[in-house]
């Protein structure tokens, strides 16, 4: 297992989307929350143990609410922790949740954990990634998959969708790609309409915008394959090996960077591929 990069700032398009946020008040982005989660002012008074007054002027900015309040009502709408930072700066109030560099000290055991999870999953591959898909860890299985992608894809802290979409990446091998390609874009629209990064918009920007060349996998309509979920279907030293994967994150974090760790987990789709990764670990 190898730990690829650490820390808060280790990928430029981890969301840390600091603007004036505080200088606009918690009303205005109270609201948009509540309305992204499709909630009334009155279901969220009922569900905070409030009204829908004083909902109502909290939103319009005729009340403060109280730190404890403001931390309720982020509970209620799902608000990500960092963005529950965010309302609580909004309000007047210092921030609730830390945010960890992840080679601190304090975070030994987390590493340490997850890094016994990967690599107790092999021969299957697994990595874990931050908030702007920097893999931070990785295991052997992965390490299989990447094998001939480029040192400037790999270095100084890959990106998984880059490493998996980029022409010089693993996208000449997915021979599902338009499907995969498809699910991956879908996966950081989602991302990117809960976090409203600037950074995760331009990485989605980028990535999109690679090119997919005429004939690629994906072009010609496929027989129907019995999968129990779409599979990556990946080339590798001559065989076609298939993958559905599985992402987990940590519950009830309480720091920043816990909270925007994901790990990533591919299961062998089919008994074929499961020998063939048994066989390679000897």
């Amino acid at each position: 297992m190898t730990i690829v990069a650490t820390g808060p700032n280790a990928s430029a398009a981890t969301p840390v989307d600091r603007t004036d946020k505080a200088d606009k008040g918690i009303g205005p982005l109270l609201r948009a929350w509540r309305e992204r989660r499709r909630i009334s002012q009155l279901e969220l008074a009922l569900r905070a143990d409030s009204s829908a007054r004083h909902i109502s002027f909290i939103e319009t900015g005729r009340s403060r609410p109280s730190e404890e309040m403001v931390l309720r009502l982020a509970e209620h709408l799902d608000v990500p922790v960092r963005e529950r930072n965010a309302l609580l700066l909004a309000a007047g109030y210092a921030p609730h949740y830390p945010e960890t560099p992840l080679d601190d000290p304090a975070l030994d055991a987390l590493r340490d954990g997850m890094e016994r999870l990967i690599q107790g999953y092999e021969p299957y591959p697994a990595l874990v990634v931050d908030a702007g898909y920097t893999v931070v860890a990785a295991n052997r299985g992965i390490t299989m998959l990447l094998e001939g992608v480029p040192e400037k894809l790999l270095t100084p802290a890959p990106n998984a969708m880059r490493l998996t979409l980029h022409p010089e990446g693993l996208a000449p091998r997915i021979r599902n790609l338009r499907e995969w390609r498809g699910h991956l874009l879908a996966q950081m629209e989602r991302e990117i309409a809960l976090h409203r990064s600037d950074q995760l918009r331009a990485l989605y920007e980028e990535v999109a915008a690679y090119p997919v060349p005429e004939g690629a996998p994906g072009d010609e309509p496929a027989e129907p394959v019995p999968y129990f979920a779409l599979p990556m279907q990946i080339e590798h030293d001559g065989r076609i090996l298939s993958f559905v994967s599985s992402i987990s994150t940590f519950n009830t974090p309480m720091d920043v960077t816990v909270a925007e760790l994901a790990i990533e987990t591919f299961l062998p789709a089919d008994p074929a591929t499961t020998k063939y990764l048994h066989t390679l670990a000897g």
